[in-house]
């Protein structure tokens, strides 16, 4: 065949970029034995490429289409259309026109054909493209497939296409059109097969839909399909649909939808032996390409044919392990909050932070919980500490350990102790919280002044030895035992008082304004720099107008713009080695890009008055002690009240003087997070000079260790480089599971309450109160922008949000637990928050009202 048009036996997978997406695959498919495939060829995209040289005008179009933004709905669609217009009317030059009619003539006399769009970004391990381009069934005749291979041309800019295209970051240049033409299938059944579920991601499941006729009825959502479930070679769950359509081939040409008779409509449209068979053939092939696949199939005279396989993109990956063991996992990032991915550089670092062995997956790290689960003695605590900080966690693990025979038997050797599980009997210390900041002070300015000198492969070996002093400082049992006195002491109020008092949650009041929280004192901070400004409306009005982060500098010449670049520049000093997704030493910092602080502090000049912050302090805790004061009163009234009292103001001053230092730890880390980055930045700028990195930013591709040999030996692998950026980005298409099964399973939880208004959305109540206010659904802090009595709705928060948390009423995430960070501020601020609320910012739209109920926890949305 000419270089216009391949047959499918001469395609493999290698040849995307000849043939697209869809046509490499079906070209590999042909080559696995026992797999049929409806004979075919591919017109190559240097067909596309003829045709585009041929015609200058659409290469003009194309350019002006990829100035468009992804939400340009207008403008997508004039220009789209315009595209696909002249594509069509063009007149196929004759030697194209005649190698696709020999082709065509060499599938048969008058054969009817499958013609098929087949993009070179179509089908590829992070982007599916799936349904983007068009497919035409039953073409019959040379005259109308030439037609129909202009049309699949043509909807290579369909509005669909590009816009998925524009928002995925995809080229409209770079990406070509191969067309698939094949002998047309009439089945009596046809539907799709996914060798992993693709509701739980579990692959030892094969999941099967089938249904009559031909499979675009089940694609288009015409009818509903029979759904089977198939494990280690049983049906372990079917579904028959009552289908009353079904699409079949017209003689002469095209498709006809037709209503299928009565007494057939339940008939299933697989026998069991079939679906069996079917599931074993989906097998082959994912063992074929090596990762779960995506299948269309047809079924005629009891024989199956594939005409499409496909890697399914939105499987979470599983974390690799060699012992063929089943292995339960839990997500680090929902304890983190941070559930976006990491580089690797990243994750290197948080590994060499954490003492404990952490799996990775997707570019998350996962914890191994198969031990304490496996054990009759550490499961009933592990689960109970787990539960109170997040139950849907909690509630995940319950139902993997109900399963039969999943969870391995105990391996006779115990694992460590549940921190949080035995009582903490420290006493309330005031300077045992004061010596142990100093001691993190003290450290970090060791290590500033000790790395300054330090370059190459010394640098790397330093930052290497002083993960031992990072982790001395972070896990200090003293600095446990003063997190775990304020957690047992906030369960202790919270369970007593309810008993003893009927009062809900009354440790969220005891906790606002307490001493020693880093995280709160910087969001109250910034209005202190809020304070510095607004006295300026040269500065105001210089600030709104910024869009770079040189923009410190620049304030020198303005009236009061020495006060307020003093102001701020004393922020960053203390708080600018944070950011939101801080525990990845790559992100960019406060201090890296000030112009990320910019809406909040412009927010504070429009909403506040000057002495906001010490008097938003002084409330919190004038609250607490009047509260105090108020459960001790009534405590002492009630029968041996005495002692009841005594021993709530001894827990009670274990919270005031415990729970702030809840947040410094990790602001210690970041800080020296911050203090490497710096340096290993100063080295990558050095590399990048030696022609050794292309750009800076290449190191965080790189772990630590792997960073050590390309400084050594001043080389480094391009191509890992490449790969490792490719995969970060598609990672970043992914959600995490909070329970991940060695099967591949993301095991849900859910939070099993009742008594909740019709409606409600249920999460976690952290922080008690009800409020009533407008929803500001906000997923990226830097284009927050909210007004007093708002309520933040997002999917999680880290410390980088808490300046935020002084400008609004209350707080729902999707993410969180009891001690997490926005937990913690929510509480110490006094507003009503709910987290843990599943599908939050879909389920809640920007400027609805709502009601969030921080006692009970749930939210009820008061507009439609």
């Amino acid at each position: 065949m000419s270089s216009y048009v391949l047959g499918l036996q001469e395609i493999d997978r290698t040849q995307v970029s000849v043939v697209g997406g869809k046509g490499a695959h079906l070209g590999e498919l042909s080559r696995i034995e026992g797999v049929r495939v409806p004979a075919g060829f591919c017109v190559t995209t240097d067909a596309f490429r003829r045709l585009m040289a041929d015609t200058p005008s659409i290469g003009e179009q194309v350019e002006h289409l990829a100035g468009l933004g992804p939400d340009d709905r207008e403008g997508i669609r004039a220009r789209s259309a315009e595209i696909r217009r002249v594509i069509e009317d063009i007149a196929m030059p004759d030697d194209l026109a005649a190698a696709i009619t020999g082709a065509v003539a060499g599938l048969g006399a008058d054969v009817a054909c499958a013609v098929r769009s087949s993009a070179t970004a179509e089908d590829l391990p992070g982007a599916s493209f799936a349904g983007q381009q068009d497919t035409y069934l039953n073409v019959v005749g040379p005259a109308a497939v030439l037609r129909h291979v202009s049309r699949c041309w043509a909807s290579l800019f369909t509005e669909r296409a590009v816009a998925y295209r524009l928002r995925n970051g995809f080229d409209h240049r770079k990406v070509h059109m191969g067309v698939v033409v094949q002998r047309m299938v009439f089945p009596e059944a046809a539907g799709v097969l996914f060798t992993a579920d693709p509701v739980t991601s579990d692959r030892k499941v094969v999941s099967v839909e089938a249904g009559f006729g031909l499979g675009e009825a089940l694609v288009s959502g015409l009818v509903n399909a029979d759904s089977f479930k198939v494990r280690d070679g049983e049906i372990v769950a079917r579904s028959i649909a009552v289908k009353q359509r079904a699409i079949h081939a017209v003689p002469g040409g095209g498709t006809q939808e037709r209503l299928i008779e009565p007494a057939q409509q339940e008939r299933p449209a697989l026998t069991d032996a079939q679906v069996v068979r079917l599931a074993r053939l989906g097998r082959a092939i994912e063992a074929h390409f090596g990762r779960p696949q995506d299948i269309e199939w047809c079924l005629t005279d009891d024989d199956f044919h594939i005409v499409q396989s496909r890697p399914i993109t939105t499987l979470f990956p599983i974390p690799e392990t060699d012992d063929g063991e089943n292995h339960v996992y839990v997500s680090v990032g929902h304890q983190q909050m941070m559930t976006d991915p990491m580089t690797p550089l990243g994750l290197s670092v948080w590994q060499l932070t954490t003492p404990r062995p952490m799996a990775e997956a997707g570019g998350r790290l996962f914890v191994d919980v198969t031990p304490q689960l496996a054990s009759p003695t550490n499961r009933a605590g592990f689960l109970e500490v787990l539960g109170k900080s997040d139950p849907l966690i909690e509630d995940a693990l319950r139902t993997v350990v109900d399963r039969d025979g999943f969870i391995p038997p105990p391996s006779g050797e115990e694992p460590p102790p549940i921190p949080g599980v035995a009582p903490v009997t420290v006493e309330t210390d005031p300077a045992l919280v004061a010596g142990l900041i100093e001691q993190c002070e003290t450290s970090i300015a060791a290590v500033r002044r000790e790395i300054r000198t330090r370059s190459g492969v010394e640098l790397i070996d330093f930052i290497l030895a002083d993960f031992q002093e990072l982790r001395r400082i972070l896990f200090d049992p003293r600095g446990h035992q003063v997190i775990m006195a304020a957690m047992q002491a906030t369960w202790w109020l919270n369970e007593r008082l309810w008993e003893w008092l009927g009062e809900k949650n009354p440790a969220d009041t005891l906790s606002q304004s307490v001493p020693h929280n880093v995280t709160s004192e910087m969001g109250l901070a910034l209005l202190d720099v809020a304070d510095a400004i607004r006295p300026h409306p040269d500065v105001v009005a210089f600030l709104q107008e910024v869009d770079h982060d040189d923009f410190l500098d620049d304030l020198a010449g303005l009236d009061g713009g020495r006060e307020a670049r003093d102001a701020i520049v004393a922020y960053l000093d203390k708080y600018g080695m944070r950011c939101v997704g801080e525990i990845d030493i790559t992100r960019s910092r406060w201090s890296e890009r000030p112009a990320m602080l910019l809406p909040m502090i412009l927010s504070h000049v429009r909403n506040f008055e000057p002495g906001a912050g010490e008097r938003r302090f002084e409330q919190g805790r004038q609250e607490a002690s009047a509260k105090e004061q108020d459960l001790l009163a009534r405590l002492r009234a009630l029968p041996d009240g005495e002692r009841k009292a005594e021993e709530t103001k001894r827990r009670i001053d274990l919270v005031r003087t415990y729970t702030g230092y809840r947040e410094y730890p990790k602001y210690g880390m970041v800080s020296r997070y911050f203090v490497y980055k710096q340096a290993l930045l100063a080295e990558a700028e050095r590399l990048v000079r030696a022609g050794v990195l292309g750009e800076r930013d290449d190191v965080f591709f790189l772990r630590l260790r792997e960073l050590r040999e390309v400084v050594r030996t001043n080389r480094v692998d391009d191509e890992l480089i490449r790969r490792r950026k490719e995969a970060f980005r598609s990672y970043a298409a992914l959600t995490p599971p909070r329970v991940l099964t060695s099967d591949g399973e993301a095991v849900s939880g859910s939070y099993r309450r009742d008594g909740l208004p019709d409606g409600a959305l249920v999460g976690l109540p952290v922080s008690a109160g009800t409020v009533e206010g407008r929803a500001r659904v906000i997923l990226d802090l830097a284009t927050a922008d909210v007004e007093p009595g708002d309520i933040l709705v997002t999917a999680y928060t880290d410390p980088s949000w808490s300046p935020l948390f002084v400008a609004i009423a209350g707080l729902v995430t999707e993410v969180g637990g009891l001690m997490t960070h926005g937990a913690v501020i929510a509480r110490e601020y006094g507003l009503p928050a709910v987290v843990g609320v599943e599908r939050a910012t879909r389920a809640i739209r920007d400027g609805q009202r709502i009601r969030v109920n921080g006692t009970d926890g749930f939210i009820e949305i008061l507009t439609p």
